[in-house]
């Protein structure tokens, strides 16, 4: 799997097109509890275990990771 930046318009025109798409919260834990903006449904990954959690996203998903 090759990482490809994405803008938020474009995954937003992913989401419209009906493509499968996890949102994944690569912040670390102190960063998501001190934090008021969470995206529904995101998966929380810290940055540092996303690679060995990847096999627990959905299958056939593109996984978009971000953080504040």
């Amino acid at each position: 799997m090759t990482p490809v930046a994405v803008t938020a318009a474009e995954a937003k025109a992913m989401l419209d097109r009906g493509e499968p798409i996890v949102f994944v919260d690569s912040r670390n834990p102190m960063a998501w509890d001190q934090s008021k903006q969470k995206l529904p449904g995101a998966v929380r990954v810290p940055v540092d275990e996303v690679a060995q959690h990847l096999k627990d996203l959905p299958a056939g998903a593109k996984a978009i990771t971000y953080c504040t």
